[in-house]
């Protein structure tokens, strides 16, 4: 109906609370009900126990079995039974003769009449105790026992108490069991009270359905998204985590265990330990290149722990260096079209103005001389793949004021297998020894390359004439993340050509500072195994 709202329903940890509690009544009544009944049971018969005790008393008392076997009424007996009545605090003592008539009674005028209830049993010899019956004194617990006059039964006595008398017991012995009750009552409301407080704080307060719909959330991100998902929690040990995540950082993670059991790249271990939020941290795990974020997760002020996802960038990486390949084609190309334009430019300026020997001299220079990209031949380098690289480098450090050679014993005779590899290897080792031609103090700035095939190896050797590596950094050049220029984006080349060239079991190494090497500053030799074909196709 319009205008009428869904009742909200009670909260989960509410409905726990109440549960709890009415658990904890029910149990306290039932407990209760059954002492109420043990109670009343255990006073009834120590009443009847005790009136047991009071008439076998009295039937044995010295006196009494003589004047019963005699049948004298009132007198003695009368005065011993109102005496015992008094001391006892019971409600009656009666005897009788064989007969069942009254010898002493509490109501003097009873005496001479039979008794009220059946005394039958007694007077065959047998003792009845804890016997409910109302007589003429009213309703009583009573016991009754036989009196015995030389050897034969001469009579009866009948003690009884009041029925109100355990009553007033069940009601002291209920009070100190209820005191007892009331007690585990209230602790119970606080163990209940304290379990819910708990159960909210771990479930940070939320309903069951709403666990449920993060759950199946849960598992949709975590197993439908092509990322990696790895999650600690704020001792930073594994709690959550994807098969995406196990095939990136090449380690099974397991739950519970510390971060550092998954020997986690530099950087982001480092990240981790420091709680330090990282945006787009390209890093390297295996032969992958992978793009981490880390971010810290919190509800309200309590800190839950870490999420960090993992890309990989590989497959990016390489087409980004297949790019910078091709751009820095382009640009030699770009370079190599102004370089001829002047050229021709200047030679038509001659030839117009009517200066033809210079223009003869001129074209003349033009072809005895080559170009820096034209500095490798076909005979000494064969592979395509490597001549263009060089050309394309060689441009590129012209551009940069640095001059790059590729030297005079370099020979390589067959094809390559794996052009990616040796462009990632080589590349990075160029472009890191232009760098830092570039920023060295040494002048002219130079780079020196050396290509050389030994069957299906290729040996690549690569020196520049910058400052050199510091003795401090030689061990740790080829770690990811450290890198001998200032500032962010560094440290990850020469990690990626070191991991490249290891893929095969080849090897990548720092060699000098060496006086004897030309240009000197840094020296790096790679070795990359099976990575050229026999002989080149013709």
């Amino acid at each position: 109906m319009a205008g009428l709202q869904a009742r909200k329903p009670v909260r989960f940890t509410w409905q726990i609370l109440l549960l709890q509690l009415l658990v904890v009544l029910v149990l306290l009544g039932a407990g209760i009900g059954f002492a109420f009944l043990l109670l009343g049971s255990e006073a009834s018969h120590e009443a009847g126990t005790k009136a047991l005790a009071i008439a076998r008393t009295v039937a044995s008392a010295p006196g009494v079995p003589d004047a019963v076997a005699e049948r004298r009424s009132a007198g003695t007996l009368q005065r011993y039974v109102a005496a015992l009545r008094d001391r006892s605090n019971v409600l009656f003592v009666v005897i009788t003769d064989d007969k069942g008539i009254r010898l002493a009674h509490p109501n003097p005028e009873r005496i001479g009449k039979p008794v009220s209830t059946d005394p039958w049993q007694a007077l065959a010899g047998k003792e009845v105790v804890n016997v409910h019956q109302t007589g003429t004194l009213g309703a009583s617990i009573r016991s009754k026992v036989p009196v015995r006059w030389q050897g034969r039964v001469v009579g009866e006595v009948s003690v009884g108490f009041d029925s109100d008398v355990p009553q007033e017991v069940l009601s002291r012995r209920l009070g100190v069991f209820l005191a007892f009750s009331a007690a585990a009552l209230a602790l119970g409301l606080g163990v209940a009270a304290l379990l819910t407080w708990r159960l909210r704080r771990q479930t940070l307060g939320l309903e069951p359905y709403e666990l449920t719909g993060l759950v199946s959330e849960h598992e949709a991100v975590l197993h439908g998204i092509g990322e990696g998902v790895l999650a600690l929690d704020p001792a930073k040990r594994v709690t959550v985590h994807n098969a995406e995540a196990a095939e990136l950082l090449g380690a099974q993670p397991r739950d519970g265990a510390p971060y550092r059991e998954l020997e986690l790249p530099a950087r982001l271990a480092a990240a981790i330990e420091d709680g330090r939020e990282i945006d787009n941290l390209v890093t390297i795990a295996g032969t992958r290149v992978l793009l981490a974020r880390l971010r810290t997760v919190r509800r309200g002020t309590r800190e839950l722990g870490m999420v960090i996802t993992l890309r990989d960038r590989t497959e990016v990486e390489t087409l980004t260096r297949e790019l910078d390949s091709v751009r820095g084609l382009t640009d030699a190309l770009r370079a190599q079209r102004h370089e001829f334009t002047n050229r021709l430019h200047t030679l038509s300026g001659l030839l117009q103005i009517g200066h033809t020997e210079e223009a003869a001299d001129y074209l003349g220079t033009l072809t005895e001389g080559a170009t820096a990209g034209e500095a490798v031949d076909a005979e000494r380098v064969a592979d395509p793949h490597l001549r263009a690289l060089l050309y394309a480098k060689t441009v590129a450090a012209q551009e940069k004021g640095v001059t790059l050679g590729v030297g005079e014993a370099s020979l390589v005779l067959g094809r390559v297998t794996d052009p990616l590899r040796v462009t990632t290897v080589l590349g990075n080792l160029v472009d890191n020894a232009i760098r830092a031609a570039a920023l060295g103090h040494s002048r002219p700035c130079r780079v020196e390359v050396d290509v050389l095939s030994e069957g299906a190896t290729l040996h690549l050797a690569v020196a520049d004439s910058g400052d050199g590596v510091p003795e401090s950094l030689r061990e740790w050049i080829f770690e990811e993340g450290m890198s001998t220029k200032d500032g962010p984006g560094h440290g990850i080349g020469l990690a990626i050509a070191a991991r490249a060239a290891a893929g095969h079991g080849g090897t990548l190494r720092l060699a000098g500072p060496d006086s004897a090497n030309e240009p000197g500053g840094a020296l790096f030799l790679a070795v990359l195994p099976n990575i050229l074909a026999p002989e080149v196709p013709k």
